[in-house]
């Protein structure tokens, strides 16, 4: 099943914004590949990097898996990713989907977007997905593992990454920051996996709080806390911990945006609105199959396809997403991590396991695209 990844945008402050994207009416309802609709124009041949773009669009290739970068050597099969704002340019996090050998690395970009230095921000982790870029600049990555972890990384590389069991041991995948209520929903990638709300003690401090799975039914959702966030391995997991739990088939990905957390079950292709305010939940029409994570530049919303057509696309007014770029020659691969610079004007992305569709993810490939992107 095809899912669909929404780009993250980060402020020059660092912090994700969501601005006016995809609620309501404006959820995506199909696709075209008319791309004369796109604010754009239409894909032109594919260039050296087998991108097809719009006129005035160019790619450059940031970084290859298992190929030196800066201090190190660039991560297999990467993931889930974002940027964030530095004094004199920005940094590029991605997340390694590898098992046992996971982790996360990053780029920091100078002013004019040359490569300053790459380092590692998280080792020796595994199958990381998804992640969140929280309001105070940390990056959260987490484990799609049995009894997996979140762990809290510094994407300026200063201070070492911590778990955060409080949130949580279990199979995670997507996370989503709600600076309203001051609360992080959680996803769960089983086929009964659940939907999970975690409460800081202190926001900003991700080290104490309570866990809440979401219960009840569709009609009527309510948070009960999970009696052992954190269970060893002979005792119940929190999916099974609380009885009128519950569940959903594939949790992917999640965003926050107005009120609302947008979640995927991918296993039922089920797009679902849990509305905060009015503590009730919708589906949302997507025939696509879904999407793990959102934000915009200035109102905009990007979406890639995970799978499928291997490109990223824009949803216009009437909640089309009509092509920005299409990766030939990629087809065994997947759209991973991509996220806006903070200025708007350069976008990355990841082909996971790129051209030879390597299930280790040893040719995965980091990109950037430069252009006249609305910003």
């Amino acid at each position: 099943m095809h899912r669909r990844t929404f780009v993250n945008a980060v402020t020059a402050d660092g912090v994700v914004t969501v601005v006016g994207s995809l609620s309501g009416a404006q959820a995506v309802t199909y696709k075209t590949t008319d791309a004369t609709e796109s604010p754009y124009g239409p894909l032109l041949a594919p260039d050296a990097n087998n991108i097809a773009l719009p006129d005035g669009f160019t790619s450059r290739v940031i970084a290859r898996s298992t190929r030196p970068i800066g201090n190190i050597l660039w991560h297999a099969a990467p993931d889930g990713g974002a940027c964030f704002s530095t004094d004199d340019g920005w940094i590029y996090v991605s997340n390694s989907d590898l098992p046992l050998v996971g982790g996360a690395s990053a780029i920091r970009f100078n002013v004019d977007g040359s490569v300053d230095d790459a380092y590692s921000i998280l080792t020796t982790t595994s199958l990381n997905c998804a992640g969140e870029a929280t309001p105070w600049k940390t990056w959260l990555s987490c484990e799609e593992i049995f009894r997996g972890k979140i762990f809290e990384t510094d994407p300026y590389g200063a201070r070492e990454p911590v778990e955060r069991l409080a949130m949580g041991r279990f199979k995670h995948d997507g996370a989503a920051c709600d600076p309203d209520r001051r609360v992080l929903y959680l996803t769960e990638a089983e086929a009964d996996g659940c939907l999970y709300r975690f409460s800081p003690d202190t926001w900003e401090d991700l080290g104490a709080g309570t866990l809440e799975v979401l219960c009840g039914s569709h009609e009527a959702p309510v948070w009960r806390e999970v009696p052992d966030p954190a269970p060893t391995a002979l005792r119940t997991q929190t999916r099974h911990q609380v009885d009128d739990a519950l569940h959903f088939n594939g949790g992917h990905g999640c965003r926050y945006d107005a009120g609302i957390c947008y979640f995927t079950a991918t296993g039922e292709g089920t797009v679902w609105a849990y509305d905060a305010d009015g503590e009730t939940m919708t589906t949302v029409d997507d025939t696509s199959g879904g999407f793990s994570e959102t934000g915009t530049v200035t109102g905009d919303s990007y979406t890639a396809e995970t799978a499928g057509d291997m490109g990223i696309d824009i949803v216009v007014g009437d909640g089309r997403a009509v092509p920005v770029l299409r990766i030939e020659g990629h087809d065994d691969s997947e759209i991973t991590g991509p996220a806006f610079s903070p200025d708007g004007t350069r976008l990355y992305f990841s082909s996971q396991r790129g051209a030879s569709g390597s299930t280790v993810g040893t040719d995965g490939v980091t990109y950037e695209i430069t252009g006249p992107f609305r910003h």
